[in-house]
């Protein structure tokens, strides 16, 4: 696999472009106005705690408050506890570890997303570009990711680089770490490296939490562009293309400092054409943003989201390409599970996703086009997880880790018209509401005349197919009605003006 990054970067918007084998796999994006919470850290104030739901409602200084679930409180492991013992213990009501007016060091990890507020978490992580600082913690963790092999000699070199580091800092060794994949090929220098960088980053936060006031920011995350070189290149990019000197500059410092490797990869982009015509990636992103997704073969997908879930149902469309029927389903379904998994990453799906693939006879079909899709998965970075097999009604159940807005979410808004529906009211539905407004009115009031002010397609209903009914009801309410026809009014509006 090839992999290309591509950053467009203005002073209100940075978007970053995961191109592999020529293909968009992944779009970011980050504007300065609404850029995401996820990984800061805050010193907040519990206003509101409440036994009933086991939560808390913590003010970080943002518009909403936020939400901290006693799953996600730490608690210190007791006396000689060991840490495996204390993740197995009963977990303690929340009105036994927080109180209202009390300050708590919190970390955001998941952005406020329509009308809810930021979900937060007392167990604070910091990423480096190799491992994962837990301050709480004392234990070293290894990513799955990282062959069985070598996780037990990577725990140990972490282990005595970290006792190293205490010691030679004139301390004992406190926190532990997760060993991200990155670190699978990591020397002792890169590793001891990264456990400066973090126990540094740590120190800081703790000093700004000593002097700064309930409500303030501690410690922001990394901006999208850092995030590029320290999650997203990897062993497979080729070269990280940004359109911005300047930009490029600030980045080359920030990777030089701690991802030398990631650094090198750095190139600036001038040519005439925008970075993003590349690969059409503006395209792409109008694409993105629509229901439909083509397959190459005629088939097609249709994707719909909703605030709980998001379903993906998966049609033949024209291809008839195979000898058979069960042929030209199963070579489908295969399409349609490579184009799911793009999709996914794409979009920036997340949480429960259910795809409706067509209906296969045969369980050996079902079980390629289910290991296909997971074959597919494996490539994404963020944790998605597939249903060990189809339901009764053979529905594919899907879960992906959600801590950001969609693509959607964050590009579009529910149309005003259809308040995101995806539908309005006929013209003719519209009229016979008009038709109902001014018999109730006329039971109300005696003005000397109804005008109708409407749409023009809902006018032109009522003077033509309609014309008849509408003179029923002016003879009927003994007023007679005029009509107005208003280009700027949506289709299902209307006003009913009396004179």
């Amino acid at each position: 696999m090839q992999q290309e990054i591509l950053i467009n970067y203005t002073p209100q918007e940075t978007r970053v472009a995961v191109v592999e084998n020529g293909a968009v796999q992944e779009l970011h994006v980050e504007r300065a106005l609404e850029r995401g919470q996820v990984g800061d850290i805050y010193l907040g104030k519990v206003v509101r705690v409440l036994p009933g739901m086991q939560s808390a409602f913590i003010d970080i200084g943002a518009q909403r408050t936020a939400f901290l679930h006693v799953a996600d409180v730490w608690q210190p492991p007791a006396a000689g506890e060991a840490p495996a013992a204390q993740r197995s213990a009963p977990q303690r009501p929340i009105e036994k570890l927080v109180f209202e007016g009390q300050a708590l060091m919190v970390q955001v990890i998941k952005d406020a997303i329509g009308a809810k507020g930021a979900r937060l978490s007392t167990q604070i992580s910091i990423a480096g570009r190799m491992l994962v600082f837990l301050p709480q913690e004392a234990h070293v963790g290894i990513s799955q990711k990282i062959a069985p092999a070598q996780r037990e000699s990577l725990r140990q070199r972490v282990q005595a680089l970290a006792q190293q580091a205490a010691l030679e800092s004139g301390g004992r060794a406190r926190g532990g770490f997760i060993v991200r994949t990155n670190a699978e090929d990591a020397d002792d220098a890169a590793l001891a490296e990264d456990i400066a960088y973090l126990r540094k980053t740590w120190a800081c936060i703790r000093e700004a939490a000593s002097r700064t006031p309930p409500g303030a920011l501690l410690r922001q995350d990394l901006c999208l562009m850092q995030r590029v070189l320290r999650d997203m290149a990897g062993e497979h990019t080729q070269s990280i293309r940004i359109d911005s000197q300047e930009q490029l500059q600030r980045l080359l410092r920030f990777g030089n400092e701690f991802m030398p490797q990631a650094a090198r990869l750095l190139s600036h982009y001038s040519g005439e054409r925008p970075i993003f015509d590349l690969y059409g990636i503006d395209e792409e992103i109008t694409r993105a943003l629509g229901r439909r997704v083509e397959l190459k073969s005629g088939g097609y997908l249709v994707i719909d989201q909703t605030e709980a879930l998001t379903t993906i149902d998966v049609n033949t469309g024209a291809f008839t390409g195979a000898r058979n029927f069960g042929e030209t389903i199963f070579k489908t379904n295969l399409e349609a599970a490579q184009a799911i998994a793009r999709q996914l990453r794409l979009r920036n799906l997340g949480g429960i996703i259910i795809v409706d693939f067509i209906d296969m006879a045969t369980p050996e079909h079902q079980q390629a086009v289910l290991a296909e899709l997971r074959r597919q998965l494996a490539r994404d970075r963020v944790k998605t997880t597939a249903a060990d097999g189809f339901s009764p009604l053979g529905l594919l159940e899907l879960t992906r880790k959600r801590t950001r807005e969609s693509l959607a979410q964050m590009l579009s808004q529910p149309c005003p018209l259809c308040q995101g529906s995806g539908r309005v009211r006929t013209a003719r539905t519209v009229a016979y509401d008009i038709l109902r407004e001014i018999l109730r009115e006329a039971h109300q009031f005696n003005p000397r005349e109804f005008r109708i002010v409407a749409h023009p397609a809902v006018i032109a209903l009522l003077q033509d197919e309609e014309s008849q009914h509408l003179a029923s009801l002016s003879d009927h309410i003994g007023k007679p009605i005029s009509l107005q026809a208003e280009s700027s009014l949506g289709l299902e509006s209307f006003d009913v003006a009396l004179s």
